[in-house]
C-alpha cells in the first residue's frame, strides 16, 4: 500500500471515530462531565507514557518543560482543550449532539477569523462571503430559536484557539499532547480523588467491564490523534482539510437519526447557511490552488 492511500485510510479512521464519538460516550458508565474528562486526562497520559516507552523514546519529552516558553504555551493549550472536552462531554450527555456538530462545522470559519484578527492575515472576497454567511447563520439561529448558540460557538472558538496556540507551540504532535495532559494531571487527580473518597466516584464502584470502559478513554483520545498525525504526514493538507468535514457530518447524522434530537426548518436554514459558507471556502481553496 502506497503512502498516500495509507494516509487517506488513517484520516478516514480518525475522522470517522471522532464522528461516532457521541455513541462511544453514551456507552460509558454515567458520570459527571468533569469526572469523565479527568479520567480522559489520566488514562491518556498513561497510554502515552507506554507509547513512548514502546518506541524507546523514554521520558525525554519531559525535558522540554524546563523552557518557560514551553510551559506557558502548553498551559494555555491544555486549558483550551480541557474546556473543549468538558463542554463536548456535557453536551453529548445533555442530548445536544446536533449543536456540537454545528460547532465543528463553524470551526474552520472561526480559524479564518482568528487568522485575521490575531495573525493579521487578509481575507479574499470568497472568504469574506463565507464568514458573513456564518455570522448571518448565528443571528438567524439566535432569533428563530430564541437562544444564542453559545454551545456551538464555545466549541468552535475553544478548538479554533487551541489550533492557533498549537500552530505556534514549541513542541508539537504527540509530545505536545503528552505535555498538555501532564499539566492537567494534578487537577484531574484532585477531581477523581475527591469523587472516590466521597463515595460518588464511578471507577472503583463499577464492574470490571465498567472500569475497562472508563480506562479506554485514554485509547479513545490518543489513537485517533495518532492516526491523524500519521495521515497529515502522508497526504496533502488540502485533502486533510476536505476530509475534516466527515466528523461534524457524522455527528449531525447521529444526533438527528440515532438520538432523535429536534431539527426543524429554522435550524435547517441556519445549518444551510453554514454549509453554503463551507462550500464557498472549499471552492475558493480549489480555485486558489489551481491559479497557483
Amino acid at each position: 500500500m502506497d503512502d498516500r492511500r495509507r494516509g487517506t485510510l488513517l484520516a478516514l479512521a480518525a475522522y470517522g471515530f471522532w464522528g461516532l464519538f457521541p455513541l462511544y460516550l453514551r456507552a460509558l458508565p454515567k458520570m459527571p462531565a468533569l469526572e469523565l474528562v479527568s479520567h480522559r486526562i489520566l488514562w491518556s497520559l498513561l497510554f502515552l507514557a507506554v507509547f513512548f516507552l514502546v518506541r524507546r523514546e523514554g521520558f525525554a519529552w519531559l525535558l522540554s518543560l524546563r523552557d518557560p516558553a514551553v510551559r506557558r504555551s502548553h498551559l494555555l493549550s491544555s486549558l483550551l482543550i480541557a474546556t473543549n472536552w468538558l463542554v463536548y462531554v456535557w453536551a453529548v450527555a445533555a442530548g445536544r449532539v446536533v449543536e456540537c456538530s454545528l460547532g465543528y462545522f463553524i470551526n474552520p470559519l472561526v480559524s479564518i477569523g482568528l487568522g485575521v484578527f490575531v495573525l493579521g492575515e487578509r481575507l479574499r472576497p470568497f472568504q469574506w462571503a463565507a464568514v458573513s454567511l456564518a455570522a448571518a447563520a448565528i443571528v438567524w439561529l439566535s432569533v428563530t430559536t430564541g437562544v444564542f448558540p453559545w454551545l456551538s460557538l464555545l466549541l468552535a472558538f475553544s478548538f479554533g484557539a487551541y489550533g492557533l496556540v498549537k500552530k505556534q507551540a514549541p513542541v508539537a504532535g504527540v509530545q505536545g499532547l503528552a505535555l498538555e495532559t501532564l499539566l492537567l494531571l494534578p487537577f484531574a487527580l484532585l477531581v477523581l480523588g475527591r469523587a472516590e473518597l466521597s463515595g460518588h466516584g464511578q471507577f472503583l464502584s463499577n464492574s470490571g467491564v465498567g472500569m475497562i470502559l472508563i480506562a479506554s478513554t485514554g485509547l479513545a483520545t490518543t489513537l485517533p490523534l495518532l492516526a491523524f498525525a500519521g495521515a497529515a504526514r502522508r497526504i496533502p493538507l488540502s485533502q486533510v482539510g476536505f476530509l475534516q468535514y466527515i466528523t461534524p457530518t457524522m455527528q449531525f447524522l447521529v444526533g438527528v437519526f440515532v438520538f432523535h434530537e429536534a431539527f426543524g426548518p429554522a435550524k435547517f436554514l441556519g445549518f444551510g447557511l453554514i454549509w453554503t459558507a463551507l462550500a464557498l471556502l472549499l471552492l475558493e481553496g480549489l480555485w486558489s490552488r489551481s491559479r497557483a
